[in-house]
């Protein structure tokens, strides 16, 4: 059974559910625009594939991910940073793609934010038992701009915290087009996925997208 019939069992969630102040989830927002989505991420991964990058410590990710936009978040023995050079081709990142864009601008003012306008899209692919620990958003220039979080494709569980680490994380579903966004007095508030469960979506497999917009300039 798919994940999308899954999601059919279950009672409708609220379109728009407040996590904190700050951050907003916006059920099903993507989900219009999901076959031109897969296109447009199809088309940048043709140029920049998914990569596992390496941190500072030394481990390998267990998400796989690319970038487009000005400017892409990369990760090696040197630190966290943003580059406008893929370093595995040494050309730039490849463009955002419009859609992508307005869908970042939209959400991010549907959640009470604006004028959003983002210079980078990381995008990460998860695969079962892969995850994201608890971290803070924190390598952009200018926090005062939103997080746009947008999830395509298997289910997924959302970790979203306080501004310790140590602050108790909520738990919450993130199904295929959710989108969640976070600013202001949530802007760095700890977040972070836990290990996927297998499964099988019908547009991405046993796969699952995150798309994230932020300003990184």
């Amino acid at each position: 059974m798919t994940a999308d019939l899954f999601d059919g069992l279950e009672t409708p969630a609220p379109a728009r559910e407040p996590l904190a102040p700050g951050a907003m989830l916006l059920r099903g927002f993507a989900r219009p625009d999901e076959v031109e989505l897969l296109a447009a991420i199809a088309a940048i991964t043709a140029q920049a594939p998914f990569r596992r990058m390496i941190t500072p410590g030394g481990h390998q990710m267990s998400v796989a991910m690319t970038n487009c936009g000005p400017f892409g978040w990369v990760t090696d023995r040197s630190g966290y940073r943003y580059d406008a050079v893929d370093p595995e081709s040494g050309q730039p990142w490849p463009a955002m793609p419009p859609l992508l864009r307005e869908l970042a601008e939209n959400a991010a003012r549907e959640a009470g934010f604006p004028g959003f306008a983002s210079d980078a899209c990381l995008i990460n692919r998860y695969e079962p038992g892969a995850k994201m620990s608890l971290h803070q958003d924190r390598d952009e220039r200018d926090v005062g701009a939103p997080i746009v979080s947008v999830s395509l494709g298997l289910p997924a569980t959302f970790l979203f915290g306080g501004l310790k680490r140590t602050d108790k994380a909520q738990r919450h579903r993130l199904a295929h087009g959710d989108v969640v966004v976070w600013g202001g007095p949530a802007r760095l508030a700890f977040h972070g996925v836990a290990p996927l469960a297998d499964g099988e979506h019908a547009l991405l497999g046993s796969r699952r997208i995150n798309l994230t917009f932020r300003r990184a300039r």
